[in-house]
C-alpha cells in the first residue's frame, strides 16, 4: 500500500527524503553542540591536540572553557613548537594551562622525557602532566613486550614528574587499557574518553573525561575535544 502511494505520487519521496536529512541533521547538529550539563560538571575546557583549525584562545573562557590542556610533544621528536605562546594567549585569558604528551611504546623512555622537559618548562603554575597511551608495542619492530612496554612507560612516568613535580594524568584509549590493563593498575588519576557517555573502560573512576572529541564550537574553526573534570 504505501509502495503504491510513493508510486502514484513520486513527489512524496522528495519530501520523505528532505524530512528524513532534516532529522539527521538535526542529531548531527545536537551531538557536533554537546557537552556535559554545567550543573553535573561545572569545571570544563578543551584539549587543544595540534589538529585543530584556527582557535580564538582569548575567547575559548567564553565559550565555557576554565582550562586548556595542549599537546607539546610526541614520542622523541615530535614537538610543539607553538606550545608557549599557546600556553602564554591561554593564561593571559585567564585559563588553567596543561601539557600533554603523547607516549610512542617504540621508543625509548629517556628519549621522550628529553623531549618532553625541551618543550614543557618546570613551572609550578601549570596542571598535571598528561600522557596519551594510544599505541601497541605489538606493532613496533623489534616488538615491545608488555612488561617492556610498562617498565619505560613508568620510568617516562617518573622522569617527567621529577621535572613537574606533580604526579602525572595517564590517558589511556579504550584499545590501550583493554591491551595492558595499566590504568587500572597504576595509582595516577585517569583521564578517558568516550564520546557523549561516561566512559568505565578501566574500572575505576576517572579524573577527566574527553566528553566530545568533536565539539563544534563558535571559537574554533573546525572542531575541538571538550573535557570535563570530575567535581
Amino acid at each position: 500500500m504505501v509502495r503504491a502511494l510513493f508510486r502514484r505520487r513520486p513527489g512524496l519521496w522528495i519530501v520523505a527524503l528532505v524530512l528524513l536529512a532534516a532529522i539527521a541533521g538535526g542529531i548531527w547538529w545536537k551531538l557536533a553542540h554537546w557537552r556535559p550539563d554545567r550543573t553535573d560538571f561545572p569545571v570544563q575546557g578543551v584539549w587543544l591536540t595540534g589538529n585543530e583549525g584556527a582557535v580564538s584562545i582569548p575567547e575559548l573562557p567564553g565559550d565555557g572553557a576554565s582550562f586548556a590542556y595542549v599537546t607539546a610533544s610526541q614520542g622523541a621528536r615530535g614537538r610543539n613548537d607553538g606550545f608557549t605562546q599557546t600556553m602564554e594567549a591561554a593564561r593571559k585569558a585567564g585559563m588553567q594551562v596543561g601539557a600533554v604528551h603523547r607516549y610512542d611504546p617504540c621508543v625509548r623512555a629517556d628519549l621522550q622525557s628529553a623531549n618532553f622537559v625541551t618543550v614543557v618548562p618546570r613551572d609550578a603554575d601549570l596542571l598535571a602532566p598528561a600522557v596519551l597511551l594510544d599505541g601497541s608495542g605489538e606493532d613496533c619492530r623489534p616488538r615491545v613486550r608488555s612488561a617492556e612496554l610498562e617498565s619505560e612507560l613508568v620510568v617516562f612516568l617518573n622522569q617527567i614528574e621529577m621535572h613537574a613535580s606533580k604526579r602525572a594524568v595517564l590517558a589511556p584509549s579504550a584499545s590501550f587499557e583493554a591491551e595492558y590493563h595499566f590504568g587500572a593498575r597504576a595509582e595516577r588519576k585517569l583521564w578517558l574518553a568516550r564520546d557523549w557517555l561516561q566512559p568505565e573502560y578501566a574500572g575505576r573512576p576517572w579524573e577527566m573525561w574527553t566528553a566530545n572529541s568533536a565539539l563544534h564550537a563558535s571559537t574554533v574553526d573546525g572542531s575541538v575535544h571538550w573535557v570535563v573534570a570530575r567535581p
